[in-house]
């Protein structure tokens, strides 16, 4: 520590003589390894003031920050170095740092694992990626697309579409409950067969053809007594059932 205190002294002394010396960086690394970090801080703005291309100045100043916990100025700082020299490793390993605290684990590790291409071999590098690789794996898994619940899987597509052919579709049937039997019982029109081997309708689009020929495939008899009302009453009903279909189109597959 003796060693260390005259190294400082003698630094220190260089800088004041000297403002413009690039022995500033040298003085704020010491500080830094020293616990003095906001001393370092300081030393590295003021020099980095004069020398800003200084790039083991920034290092040191990124790492400043990251001791005193200023993660997201330490980032700032280390990101402008790997810009610079993307292979600074003393920069990559402290944007790791920064990732890690903040418990972006992988984030961390792409950070980790382009460190550890740099020095090849380094136990502690090694140890680190395997941590973080086995705690990333679960989270890959249960975010992976196999493990998302589809609106395949919540709607049964088959049977919505045996209600669209279905004797009274249930927007009508409840339309001529609502409406006292003012609605006569709907004349069914058979739909058109595919053509043999003709591949399977998407489900969506089943729909939406089932809906977009509503007004033909079921043709209402509207008493002429209260034609205005049913037939509003229909309309409504219709703009749900498209909201409904938007919904489904819109939902993520």
């Amino acid at each position: 520590m003796a060693v260390e205190s005259a190294r400082i002294l003698d630094l220190r002394r260089r800088v004041q003589a000297d403002p413009s010396s690039i022995a500033f960086a040298q003085l704020a690394e010491e500080l830094r390894r020293a616990g003095e970090n906001a001393e370092a801080i300081d030393v590295c703005r003021a020099g980095l003031a004069r020398h800003p291309g200084y790039l083991s100045a920034r290092v040191t100043l990124g790492r400043a920050l990251l001791e005193l916990s200023q993660l997201e100025e330490a980032r700032d700082e280390l990101s402008i170095v790997v810009r610079s020299a993307p292979d600074n490793l003393a920069a990559i390993r402290g944007l790791a740092e920064i990732h890690q605290r903040r418990g972006q684990i992988a984030e961390a590790l792409a950070y980790y694992r382009r460190a550890l291409e740099l020095a090849r071999h380094d136990p502690e590098l090694e140890e680190t990626v395997e941590r973080m690789e086995k705690q990333v794996a679960p989270a890959t898994a249960a975010g992976s697309p196999d493990s998302e619940v589809s609106i395949e899987a919540l709607f049964d597509f088959d049977r919505l579409v045996e209600q669209l052919g279905a004797d009274t579709p249930p927007g009508i049937a409840a339309l001529d409950a609502r409406h006292g039997g003012v609605i006569a019982p709907p004349v069914r029109v058979e739909a058109v067969p595919e053509p043999a081997g003709a591949a399977p309708t998407d489900p969506f689009a089943m729909l939406e053809a089932g809906l977009r020929g509503h007004e033909t495939r079921w043709a209402p008899t509207v008493a002429p007594a209260d034609a205005g009302a049913p037939a509003e009453a229909e309309a409504e009903a219709l703009v749900e059932l498209e909201h409904w279909l938007e919904a489904l189109r819109s939902a993520p597959r």
